[in-house]
């Protein structure tokens, strides 16, 4: 199953009984401020759920080339995303 943004908005909504644009308005407001911390080179971390941040990856000299040779850019960033170990426990306990 996926959960996608209208089925979150309604599971929030019906679980704090706020109203459903209340719930949507907070959470893109959410994914700005996640959005504007790691594009500012910053780390998200949700207590016991997960981890976000973005690496900064110098590839070296030999980057090789894209298409039309133009050169592949040395310095990359990557997003990293990684579960608490909270939820790695649990995530492993619930295979059982």
């Amino acid at each position: 199953m996926t959960l996608t943004k209208n089925k979150m908005i309604r599971k929030i909504g019906q679980r704090t009984r706020l109203r459903n644009r209340d719930v949507q308005m907070m959470l893109e407001a959410l994914v700005e401020v996640w959005a504007e911390e790691l594009i500012n080179g910053g780390r998200i971390e949700m207590e016991n759920f997960l981890v976000i941040e973005v690496q900064n990856i110098d590839r070296g000299e030999n980057t090789g080339e894209l298409k039309q040779s133009n050169p592949a850019p040395r310095h990359i960033k990557k997003v990293t995303v990684r579960a608490s170990k909270l939820l790695r426990v649990l995530l492993r306990s619930s295979e059982t």
